[in-house]
């Protein structure tokens, strides 16, 4: 399995804003922390905000902060949400199947298999673990920050 640059930001944005917390967050900070550009983490604090998993504030001052408790944000839910459809393989998905051996192919159910099980996992994963090493994570990304 392979994820996006997307949902693998999206994630790290979430991870930032449970061990900035209480504290805002700045989409200028994430990108500085993971070397992206500004427009990337706008849409994707964007996103992660209408789903609810950040709350936002604008103006001067602004930034976003987690909009539920980190224990209450999986991961599985998150990438579900920043992925979309996991259609690994074409035949995954009837409209755009053209496989002939769709219903007798044991590869495309083990395959399907395999999805379920990579998912169950991240089922199993909160924000909070991710960032349960707070002051470890804190202590990685200050040389970062100190540079700007």
């Amino acid at each position: 399995m392979k994820l996006t640059s997307y949902t693998n930001y999206a994630l790290r944005t979430l991870q930032l804003a449970a061990i900035k917390a209480p504290a805002l967050v700045r989409v200028d900070d994430v990108a500085q922390i993971h070397g992206l550009s500004r427009p990337h983490i706008v849409k994707i604090v964007h996103e992660l905000g209408k789903a609810g998993y950040l709350e936002t504030q604008r103006g001067r001052g602004g930034g976003f902060r987690l909009g539920r408790a980190p224990q209450d944000i999986v991961v599985g839910d998150v990438v579900r949400l920043t992925e979309g459809s996991f259609d690994v393989v074409e035949c995954f998905n009837p409209d755009r199947n053209t496989c002939p051996l769709i219903g007798v192919c044991r590869l495309s159910a083990k395959i399907k298999e395999a999805t379920h099980a990579f998912m169950a996992v991240l089922d199993d994963v909160t924000i909070a673990d991710i960032a349960g090493n707070r002051q470890a994570l804190l202590d990685r990304i200050a040389p970062i920050e100190a540079q700007a």
